[in-house]
């Protein structure tokens, strides 16, 4: 008999296969909750409410050296360049990364993954400390967002927007210079003549940061509630398999021209422009392919302040994940 498990995750094609039961997890019956990212986060952190979930890797990583109640597996169902996610009021006189120093940049949480990339590649890539610069947190569009997981990092001045307000607003009033969010501004998608980004050529930055660095940013890890792992630890190499499985499904589809898997009609030309540019196995599972990547995400979460020790990138995984067996 199969062991039920209810898996929290986004709506994405490269886990698709799971939602419709294409593929099977061996020895799991999967009931998957296709879910807002924001909405599985914070019941996770919060409450632990599924058996397994995605999980922001910067909020995982926290647990590490708290309650310890997750543990991961090396499946990153969420990655993205963040360069496109700074943005700036025309009139605060911030033209150059090096412009943020001694500004006031909004974040929803400090504690958010692609805050801490943007921190990180800004201190190391462009010389903006992290402590040069006043954060200031809170909802994007809705009012009253906290910090789900309680930080103190010494020497950064951190604090809550005014009850009632909103970073978006604030951007577009010039109450704070600039934002650091993953999501689009609703003052970038309808434009404000007061809102732009910090680079307005993304794409050329984002692949000048892979191709000096190697690195296409985790956003996001697959955890399993410790309870359940410890009661099935075969679960988490079960678990890997099926998700691979998932992917490779979209990838061997990704250039085919008889029958486009995507609306976008060119998606075959950016397929193969994307895999001529970083690799075949550029959106890879496992520990060892992104030891790199995650090894430079610990080292800026422990600069920031949110990690206390600089945890080695296979201390964030279950162990039978990590290795496999020879025939």
């Amino acid at each position: 008999m199969k062991k039920p498990i209810l898996l929290a995750c986004g709506d994405y094609d490269r886990t698709s296969a799971l939602t419709t039961g294409r593929v099977q997890a061996e020895g799991l019956d999967l009931n998957v909750l296709n879910l807002p990212v924001e909405e599985i986060f914070y019941r996770t952190a919060v409450y632990g409410e599924f058996d397994v979930s995605e999980m922001s890797l910067s909020s995982y990583s926290l647990t590490l050296e708290r309650k310890n109640e997750f543990v991961a597996i090396p499946v990153f169902p969420s990655r993205a360049f963040r360069h496109n996610g700074v943005y700036v009021n025309a009139n605060s006189g911030i033209e150059t990364p090096q412009d943020l120093i001694g500004k006031t940049v909004g974040v929803a949480e400090y504690q958010m993954t692609a805050t801490v990339w943007i921190r990180g590649f800004l201190a190391e890539d462009y010389g903006v400390p992290v402590d040069s610069v006043k954060y200031r947190t809170g909802g994007l569009h809705t009012p009253g967002r906290h910090e789900k997981i309680a930080i103190t990092p010494p020497g950064i001045d951190i604090a809550p927007i005014p009850e009632g307000k909103t970073l978006d607003a604030m951007l577009i009033s010039g109450e704070i210079d600039a934002l650091h969010t993953p999501r689009l501004p609703n003052s970038y998608l309808d434009p404000n003549p007061n809102v732009r980004r910090l680079w307005e050529n993304t794409e050329e930055e984002e692949l000048a940061y892979f191709e000096r660095t190697g690195i296409f940013p985790i956003m996001h890890v697959v955890v399993i509630r410790r309870d359940v792992y410890e009661q099935n630890r075969w679960m988490a190499r079960s678990l890997m398999k099926a998700f691979t499985e998932a992917k490779k499904i979209v990838t061997d589809r990704a250039e085919e021209t008889a029958a486009l898997s995507s609306m976008n009609p060119f998606s075959y030309l950016a397929a193969r422009k994307v895999r001529e540019t970083m690799g075949d196995d550029y959106w890879s599972y496992g520990l060892e392919p992104n030891r790199a990547t995650l090894a430079a995400f610990l080292r800026y979460s422990y600069d920031q302040g949110l990690i206390t020790k600089l945890h080695e990138p296979e201390d964030l995984f279950a162990p039978e994940t990590l290795t496999n067996f020879v025939i």
